[in-house]
C-alpha cells in the first residue's frame, strides 16, 4: 500500500534507485532537485533533504527569496515510487508538481497522490491551485482531470506549450 512521506535520509539508496529508473537528470519532477544539488554522496543527500525540510518550515523557507514548499515522496515499503511538491504561493511552475518513476507508472499512483496533495493544499488554506503539464503529457492531463482540474487553456512556457489546470479547493469538499 503506498504512502506519502516527508523526504528522509534513511531512503537514500531507494531514492537513487528511483532516480536511476528513469535516468538521472537535473529535473526530477516533484522532488525539488536543483542542478546544484549533489545527491549521490551521503553528505550531499543529507544536505538536500535538509533543504527540502527547511523549504516547508515557515521560519526558514522565505530566507533568500525561496518559495515555501511541502515535499512528499510516494513510497511503498522501502521503495520510492515518485515525488510531489506543493508550493504554498503562486508560481509560474504552478502550485503542484509531481513525477512517478517509469517502472511504477500506469497504476493510479499519481492520481492517488495528487488527491492527497490537494487535501494538503486545502489544509494550508489555499483557495485555488494551479497545475501545469506539457501539452503532450496525456497521462498527466488525465491524472489532473481525474482529480477535478479545470482546463484554463494552453500557454507557451520556456519548455514549450503547456496545459494550465485550476482547482477550486473549496469545491473539493472535506
Amino acid at each position: 500500500m503506498p504512502d506519502l512521506i516527508a523526504p528522509t535520509t534513511r531512503m537514500h539508496t531507494a531514492w537513487l534507485e528511483a532516480r536511476d529508473d528513469g535516468g538521472p537528470g537535473v529535473h526530477e519532477d516533484g522532488f525539488g532537485l536543483r542542478p546544484s544539488d549533489e545527491v549521490d554522496s551521503p553528505a550531499g543527500f543529507v544536505a538536500w533533504v535538509t533543504r527540502l525540510a527547511e523549504d516547508s518550515d515557515p521560519a526558514k523557507a522565505t530566507e533568500g527569496g525561496r518559495v515555501r514548499c511541502t515535499y512528499r515522496w510516494i513510497v511503498d515499503g522501502d521503495r520510492v515510487l515518485g515525488g510531489m511538491a506543493l508550493r504554498h504561493e503562486f508560481s509560474d511552475l504552478g502550485h503542484i508538481g509531481y513525477g512517478i518513476r517509469p517502472s511504477a507508472r500506469r497504476r493510479g499512483l499519481a492520481t492517488w497522490a495528487l488527491g492527497r496533495m490537494l487535501g494538503e493544499a486545502q489544509e494550508l488554506g489555499l483557495d485555488r491551485v494551479l497545475i501545469i503539464c506539457a501539452i503532450d503529457n496525456i497521462a498527466s492531463a488525465k491524472t489532473i482531470e481525474r482529480n477535478g482540474g479545470i482546463l484554463e487553456g494552453v500557454r507557451d512556457t520556456e519548455h514549450g506549450p503547456a496545459r494550465r489546470y485550476w482547482f477550486e479547493i473549496g469545491a473539493l469538499g472535506s
